[in-house]
């Protein structure tokens, strides 16, 4: 057995989220089905985690096993070719027999990107926000998440997870155009549909709708219906996957 992690990027428009699912066409699912094309043989991967339906990402990792060593290089020319256009592999990298795409992550970066003014170009990969925003509350209300640990409320429900625990390292609104800003947050790992409930609870906030105290309770009561609704899924993208170097060969 020869494992690899797979880097690659993709616009999810088209796409029911990164998981395979019965009934709706997956990034995973496309994936698989172009390595077996090329290899000759039923290959499965595992994501560095999940991506709801509709997100982005410019960095999603995935380790699959092969029966022996594999021109990286070729592999990865070849995959481009056969691909949709909204998938695109960057490059792979030989790793440990045991290293894992998921457990082994030690941080995990997302950007949201939300729009204060109409656009006709950043519309499909930003939030339209309406009306006056203090983003200066919710760069205040952000800092809050490095107090805590238990993200429940963040949560989405139902789900398979032991626990709903994560370290958030960063969290900030930075502004990067006229009428356009970014949040960026990272953590050793995400709960679904997190960073989506987090930015719809922080427009509360920047709406006035909610105090920075307010916006504590919500995490500190533990349930996901004291949190805002969701931000569309569409300006969410996974920008970054890291891991200890020790893994790779």
């Amino acid at each position: 057995m020869f494992r690899y992690f797979i880097y690659f990027s993709y616009d999810g428009a088209a796409y029911h989220g990164w998981q395979v699912q019965p009934n709706a066409v997956t990034v995973q699912q496309v994936l698989e089905e172009a390595l077996a094309t090329i290899v000759r043989e039923p290959v499965a991967l595992t994501g560095a985690g999940r991506t709801d339906a509709g997100v982005n990402a410019l960095c999603m990792v995935a380790h699959a096993d092969f029966g022996k060593e594999v021109d990286t290089a070729q592999l990865v020319y070849k995959l481009n070719r056969i691909l949709p256009p909204d998938i695109a592999v960057s490059t792979m990298r030989r790793v440990k027999d045991d290293a894992h795409a998921r457990f082994d992550a030690v941080t995990r970066r997302y950007n949201y990107h939300v729009i204060t003014a109409k656009s006709p170009f950043a519309r499909r990969y930003a939030c339209r926000v309406h009306g006056e925003i203090d983003f200066e509350a919710m760069n205040s209300a952000a800092k809050v998440l490095y107090e805590y640990s238990d993200f429940t409320s963040f949560s989405k429900l139902h789900t398979d997870v032991k626990t709903n625990n994560c370290k958030v390292t960063y969290a900030a609104w930075r502004k990067v155009g006229d009428c356009e800003w970014v949040f960026e947050i990272e953590a050793d790992r995400f709960l679904r549909n997190m960073v989506r409930a987090i930015v719809g609870t922080l427009l509360l906030v920047g709406r006035g709708k909610m105090s920075i105290d307010g916006f504590r309770q919500v995490i500190e009561k533990k349930a996901r219906g004291e949190a805002g609704d969701s931000a569309m899924g569409e300006a969410l993208f996974l920008v970054g996957v890291e891991y200890p170097d020790s893994l790779f060969l």
